[in-house]
């Protein structure tokens, strides 16, 4: 039995909000909502003190590559369609 572990980095533009707190409502719902949905660990590991960008890291580990690479294209599509914050780059690494 193998373990594949995927890891999704995401760098956001929040670009309507003028305040870190404008900037944590709309990170801390995106967050609560891709983690839930995609039952993946989520955090936001850079750009904490800036108010228009954020950078999440998203892990999920599972038993088959294909399937860890498709869902986390998904979310990214998914974080793609979000109409309060802008998809600047992301990266996926599936081991």
């Amino acid at each position: 039995m193998s373990m594949i572990v995927g890891v999704l980095r995401v760098r956001l533009g929040v670009f309507e909000a003028h305040t870190l707190k404008d900037k944590r409502r709309v990170i801390k719902s995106l967050k609560d909502r891709l983690g839930a949905r995609h039952n993946v660990s989520i955090a936001e590991v850079d750009d904490l003190d800036h108010c228009q960008a954020a950078t999440f890291g998203l892990a999920m580990v599972a038993n088959e590559a294909r399937f860890v690479e498709s869902a986390l294209s998904k979310i990214v599509d998914e974080i793609r369609a979000e109409p309060r914050a802008s998809l600047l780059e992301y990266e996926i690494d599936v081991r």
